[in-house]
């Protein structure tokens, strides 16, 4: 566009046609203090003159995020989810897990974090049109041996879980031959795994998951309260390096959490307001919450608790504790031979 066709008072488009300056995109590849020397206008004459040249490239109409949302058909890939291959689940977290960015499931022992982790693995092979990405996962076990028999078990319950999908679709698919295992029992081997092992598998197109199982074990086992900054130094490059992995290659990072009861991390991190213990809190405090996009909470129902329901009722509630695209919410779940299910929703 022509400098002539901004709305500007006529010294000060004279004075842009002397700098030889004949068009909006080349205003604004120069600074105020350049356009200052280059026009001889004052300063709030360039302001003006930046201001509605800005004006003319964003339009007259104001992109609110509700028109961004109601547009994403335009950005599909923004949109895209994992599911987990479960109405009730997936509804909870708007479609599934997102592919750019971190997300964290913490809970305590015995609560099924790793069964959805298992169940995730096999959930991104599937192909897109079921909720997958057609791509296996990358499993880093931090804490125990990998669950190989529990993972066959659920292999050989695909066909009860996923009836959503056609039965010959599911016996293509090798699902043990795409899940790749890394056992990493500290900190260095960690970090050295997602710097180099793993980019080399997503690369290629092998894997479109990351699963760490668990984030927290190496980092409470190496570093005590006086090294706290150095194991915030370490959180910071763990999560920098899976947030460039997640972003280049669109691939979904899921990281295992434990809990703690220490107050000064509880009271530091946002939490919406349930039913489960008030005194649990994601381990590793807020230098790695701010690595999050993310963040789950599971929890077992309490035996006085449980009695109150019928003996097949579910024991354990998944609840979003803060995800920018999502409200707080939570659902009950039950899992069985066939995997995780989700029963109700509030």
């Amino acid at each position: 566009m022509d400098v002539g066709q901004l709305d500007l008072n006529p010294r000060i488009t004279a004075a842009v046609r002397r700098a030889k300056l004949k068009s909006v995109k080349e205003i604004l590849h120069f600074s105020g203090p350049d356009l200052q020397r280059l026009t001889g206008l004052s300063s709030p004459d360039v302001q003006h003159l930046l201001a509605a040249a800005a004006l003319h490239l964003r339009g007259h109409h104001t992109l609110t995020a509700l028109h961004l949302f109601q547009q994403k058909e335009r950005f599909p890939v923004q949109h895209q989810r994992l599911r987990l291959g479960c109405p009730v689940l997936d509804r909870l977290l708007g479609g599934g897990l997102p592919l750019g960015g971190i997300t964290e499931l913490a809970g305590c022992s015995s609560a099924g974090k790793t069964q959805l982790a298992l169940q995730l693995c096999l959930a991104v092979q599937f192909p897109q049109q079921y909720g997958g990405l057609e791509a296996g996962a990358v499993y880093i076990c931090t804490e125990d041996i990998f669950p190989s028999k529990r993972l066959q078990q659920l292999i050989a319950q695909q066909q009860q879980l996923r009836t959503d999908v056609p039965g010959e679709v599911v016996q293509k698919i090798k699902f043990s031959n795409h899940v790749f295992i890394e056992h990493a029992a500290d900190v260095d081997t960690l970090l050295e795994c997602v710097g180099r092992k793993v980019p080399v598998l997503l690369s290629r197109g092998m894997a479109r998951l990351v699963v760490i199982d668990s984030v927290a074990a190496p980092f409470r086992c190496e570093f005590g309260k006086e090294a706290s900054a150095l194991r915030a130094r370490h959180l910071h490059s763990l999560g920098a390096m899976l947030r460039r992995l997640s972003s280049a290659f669109l691939a979904p990072v899921l990281c295992i959490n434990q809990v703690t009861e220490a107050v000064e991390e509880q009271d530091s991190l946002p939490r919406s307001a349930g039913p489960w213990d008030p005194h649990l809190a994601p381990a590793l405090g807020i230098a790695w919450a701010n690595q999050l996009l993310v963040r789950l909470m599971v929890d077992r129902v309490h035996t006085q608790e449980a009695v109150l329901d019928l003996p097949s009722g579910p024991t354990r509630t998944l609840r979003v504790l803060f995800a920018p695209h999502l409200p707080p919410s939570s659902c009950s779940y039950t899992v069985s031979s066939e995997g995780v299910r989700g029963t109700t929703s509030g």
